[in-house]
């Protein structure tokens, strides 16, 4: 499905700058904020902070981004929706990358008691060393 059909099944008009955040999270999978504000800047260079936050928020709520947020690391934005998956994270420098669930099915985990909730999802960050990283710690 096209995004501005996705948009507009979802109640939301199509804009240029919908158009452009969804691109560039596509093109920067696991960017915070500040990326997909510089990146949109390339082609609408006008486009203010508050707007990109908006449109992030916008597309978050009608299910076509996804939000992480990674303890002590900003917010990022992925638009691998619609599945269970969770995400690995470098300690030193932050840098994400998508883990598939160990089970396959959501929830992944089932909790020791639910206290009462429906639980409809688990998020699950694995923290250690990129290979990068990694490597210059070694040298």
């Amino acid at each position: 499905m096209s995004l501005p059909t996705a948009l507009r099944e979802r109640g939301l008009r199509v804009t240029e700058p919908r158009l452009r955040v969804y691109e560039v999270v596509g093109t920067h999978p696991h960017a915070d904020a500040d990326t997909v504000l510089t990146e949109v800047r390339r082609t609408l260079p006008t486009i203010s902070v508050q707007a990109v936050y908006d449109v992030l928020h916008a597309l978050t709520d009608a299910g076509l981004l996804r939000r992480i947020e990674p303890a002590g690391h900003p917010a990022r934005y992925e638009r691998r929706v619609g599945d269970n998956h969770h995400h690995v994270a470098c300690r030193s420098c932050g840098a994400l990358g998508d883990v598939d669930c160990a089970v396959g099915h959501a929830p992944c985990l089932v909790p020791s008691s639910t206290s009462g909730f429906t639980i409809e999802t688990a998020e699950v960050t694995y923290w250690g060393l990129c290979p990068d990283c990694r490597a210059a710690e070694t040298t």
